[in-house]
């Protein structure tokens, strides 16, 4: 991308913004484009049988990652996996209650925590993932950018501390006051691995990572720069070193203040935000420093109407004086209309 030697890239919208370029129509792609609000999702989730083995099975996740953008032509596919995937590797229990989330074995101890497997076997649990993002990169439209991801150590390490999703992340705040090093010693395993994951999703084909801290917004103060920014930093730093040419999208969700200065502090080439701020905001404070992505709520995926349009436009012309990928501020969620994804689109391209 940036050397010129891969001539290709360079139509890649996505590519440019995160390189810099202010594009006159900014690319897009979605937060869980491809998922459950999709007729097409639900057939093929229902033909894999579960979740989990969906994930595990690279032709049916390559098809679920392809069927957003055969069905709306995204600038870019999110390879369709889960955070928690990288925690299984490293010998958690993982399992999916219906209609509740994900479940997993909990690290509230140092002999919890000595199961956990060494970084240098996880492949043994992730090979079928890479072998999804190399189907992908066959099967993938020449102009449709490919983006890997995992979870960032704080998200990641609040569910393998609490054993599953929880509103305020008090098992993991709890830990860290009560044992700092089981937590930081985690944090750090977490930060090491993802870091091996994110390298081999980028040699199997992946174009782009993508950091994920869902929770990072519960970290306050001192906190965030230690188990936000400083984790962030490390897996950037580690990927630049490994694949120089390879841009990090940072998501420090509902970061507030936070987001001011996260692209200097980590090295990441864009920060995604969310829609707790206002794009206003973000040109003003974020998008100084580089590229931005996002940030349409999610809701407007439901309700529709003029108002999503009205704020679709509004991002647009925010953010017009810098580098800009439209996305939404969360994941689209399951009872969306895919009208509405039809709709944004054309609000955001002027069609």
């Amino acid at each position: 991308m940036k050397d010129g030697n891969n001539t290709m890239s360079q139509t890649k919208t996505i590519l440019l913004a995160l390189a810099g370029e202010t594009r006159p129509t900014p690319p897009i792609w979605m937060m869980r484009q491809a998922g459950r609000y999709l007729p097409e999702y639900r057939a093929t989730r229902a033909q894999a049988g579960d979740f989990l083995s969906l994930c595990y099975n690279p032709e049916l996740a390559a098809e679920v990652t392809l069927q957003p953008i055969r069905r709306y032509g995204f600038d870019a596919a999110i390879l369709f996996a889960d955070i928690l995937l990288l925690p299984q590797a490293l010998g958690a229990d993982l399992w999916f209650v219906t209609g509740e989330g994900p479940r997993l074995s909990t690290i509230t101890e140092q002999a919890d925590f000595e199961k956990l497997k060494p970084v240098d076997e996880i492949d043994a649990v992730l090979n079928p993932i890479y072998e999804t993002i190399r189907i992908l990169r066959r099967e993938l439209p020449e102009e449709t950018t490919l983006i890997g991801f995992a979870g960032a150590p704080w998200t990641v390490a609040t569910y393998m501390i609490a054993g599953r999703g929880t509103p305020d992340q008090g098992p993991a705040h709890a830990l860290k006051a009560e044992n700092r090093v089981l937590f930081e010693a985690l944090i750090d395993r977490i930060t090491e691995g993802t870091i091996e994951y994110l390298s081999k999703q980028i040699n199997a084909g992946a174009e782009v990572v993508k950091i994920f801290d869902s929770w990072a917004g519960s970290l306050k103060g001192e906190d965030f720069q230690k188990y936000a920014v400083e984790p962030a930093r490390k897996i950037t730093q580690a990927i630049k070193a490994r694949h120089p040419d390879t841009p990090v999208i940072g998501f420090p969700r509902e970061a507030g203040d936070g987001y001011i200065g996260f692209a200097k502090a980590t090295g990441v080439d864009c920060v995604a935000i969310d829609n707790s701020v206002s794009a206003d905001w973000a040109a003003a404070h974020v998008q100084k420093d580089g590229c931005v992505q996002g940030n349409l709520a999610s809701r407007h995926m439901v309700t529709g109407g003029q108002a999503l349009v009205d704020e679709t436009q509004a991002i647009v012309k925010a953010f017009s004086g810098g580098p800009h990928i439209f996305n939404l501020g969360h994941g689209i969620t399951p009872d969306a209309d895919p009208d509405n994804v039809q709709r944004m689109i054309d609000a955001v391209r002027g069609e």
